[in-house]
């Protein structure tokens, strides 16, 4: 198969496939996407297939607006609407109850579905056109470092899709922040850019947070994941780093990975100061790349 990149003008053509049956790579703020209608299941099989994705670790269904959402589960709690009103469209992905109508693959089997509404105009406009919220996890080869470009798709899924939408480097440059409303107490089961307090600002009550023994309800919470080629290891103390190495940001740690394999880094030491040991979301990709968190 050749994969052919389309410019944001030309989605007609990605939205003939994706009705097709056919899954497809578009843009989000956060990473890029492999994506396929919600409801056809065989469309959904194939992500797992061309990812080599574990068949247990479920998908995160992307809508346009809430009647989307509303598609897709029979009990949004109230908790939800408040959330959703204050960080939609954006980062923010919420597990919730899902309705009976969404294939098993989806949710790999569990009663829950996870649920976000994208920001980056091309994702909400594709899934408008298509008809259908679209399940989409990052848009590379299970394992590796999630796309924030179309050069990182390419590098791992040229030929394997029809089509690539380029919608320029992402935004955020991080998957979204996944919380479960199905807890007692909301639950943190991956961090993101929008961050637990302001989370818990917005509730106005606590979030907890996900542990070892937490049920796996989401992407990122399995698996060793956003790993390179070669190994990493993350260092503390300035004096102990080791050439070649890497100074992380959110926005640039993928990008810097794959660039990393690119030259032929055997290893990576990556510094982690104070700045990087702050933000939670980055310590968790670097942690999960570094195999430090199964």
């Amino acid at each position: 198969m050749y994969t052919q990149v389309l410019k944001p003008e030309e989605l007609v053509f990605a939205v003939e496939r994706l009705r097709a049956g056919h899954p497809i790579v578009f843009p989000t703020e956060t990473v890029y996407g492999l994506g396929a209608p919600i409801f056809l299941e065989d469309a959904v099989q194939l992500i797992y297939k061309i990812k080599g994705r574990p068949s247990d670790n479920p998908l995160i269904a992307h809508v346009s607006d809430l009647k989307g959402a509303l598609a897709l589960s029979e009990d949004l709690p109230p908790l939800f609407y408040r959330l959703a009103e204050a960080f939609w469209p954006g980062p923010l992905t919420l597990v919730v109850r899902r309705s009976s109508r969404v294939p098993d693959a989806v949710s790999a089997g569990l009663a829950t579905i996870a649920i976000r509404m994208p920001k980056h105009p091309v994702a909400r406009r594709l899934i408008q056109e298509v008809g259908q919220p679209l399940v989409a996890p990052s848009a590379n080869l299970s394992g590796r470092p999630s796309p924030t470009s179309i050069q990182d798709v390419l590098e791992d899924l040229d030929g394997l899709v029809p089509f690539v939408i380029d919608g320029g480097e992402c935004e955020v440059g991080i998957e979204s922040t996944v919380l479960s409303l199905c807890s007692e107490k909301p639950l943190l089961l991956r961090p993101g850019s929008i961050c637990r307090e302001a989370l818990e600002e917005t509730l106005s009550c606590r979030v907890d947070l996900a542990n070892s023994s937490t049920p796996i309800q989401s992407p990122g919470m399995k698996y060793r994941h956003y790993a390179p080629k070669a190994s990493v290891r993350l260092v503390y103390d300035r004096s102990q780093l080791k050439d070649p190495y890497i100074i992380p940001t959110a926005k640039t740690l993928y990008a810097q990975l794959r660039k990393a394999d690119r030259l032929g880094w055997e290893r990576i030491d990556i510094f982690c100061d104070a700045a990087v040991q702050s933000n939670a979301a980055l310590m968790n990709r670097l942690l999960r790349a570094a195999g430090q968190i199964a």
